[in-house]
């Protein structure tokens, strides 16, 4: 998968970033900074492209999922961050997800498939990737969830029913909620640099 890493501190944890549809591996690295700029980065394209725009999975319409390709491309990625664990030599325990849209779906969808997948994440506006599955217990992972209460892509019930899921997992889900649409702004990343440095740097 193309990618780029950034080394920091071996005492940080290793910040994995997963950019929306359009994006790249570049895209989130401000965000990064912004969260933890001590930390290890790997940030990762997605290996699909919709008219041009890359994206982590197929979808058939918008707002309606690939699933069957969502579960192949969560499968390459769970190895991809295997494989460049013993590239780069960090502690695959140690990292965690910064996801948003398209990012924060695949993120989510690595947390419905495998144990213990991640330390804890950081989920910008995802929607429920897959229902009806078994889902592995995340117990005590902790869990950010933004939202906003008028995002056209991501229905608020939509938030909720995710929170629920992760929930029901025994994962430890903060949701924070705006009053914007689809985009990020200034006070949801503060809060999400707020709750991880309480959750993931102050343990």
């Amino acid at each position: 998968m193309k990618h780029l890493f950034k080394q920091g501190s071996n005492d940080h944890p290793v910040l994995l970033l997963l950019h929306g549809t359009g994006g790249t591996e570049k895209d989130l690295l401000p965000i990064a900074d912004r969260i933890d700029p001590d930390a290890s980065v790997l940030s990762v394209r997605g290996n699909v492209v919709e008219n041009g725009m890359p994206r982590f999975f197929k979808r058939l319409a918008e707002g309606v999922f690939d699933e069957q390709d969502l579960v192949k491309q969560t499968a390459e990625l769970n190895q991809f961050i295997s494989v460049a664990s013993e590239r780069y030599n960090f502690n695959r325990d140690t990292v965690v997800a910064i996801g948003y849209s398209n990012g924060a779906n695949i993120a989510a969808s690595l947390l419905f498939h495998y144990k213990n997948v991640f330390k804890g994440a950081v989920l910008h506006h995802p929607m429920v990737p897959l229902r009806d599955i078994s889902r592995p217990m995340q117990i005590d992972i902790p869990i950010f969830i933004g939202a906003g209460v008028n995002d056209p892509l991501c229905a608020p019930e939509e938030t909720t029913e995710l929170e629920g899921l992760l929930t029901s997992q025994e994962a430890v889900v903060t949701v924070h909620w705006e009053e914007n649409g689809h985009q990020l702004s200034h006070t949801e990343l503060n809060a999400a640099k707020d709750w991880y440095t309480t959750n993931l740097l102050n343990q």
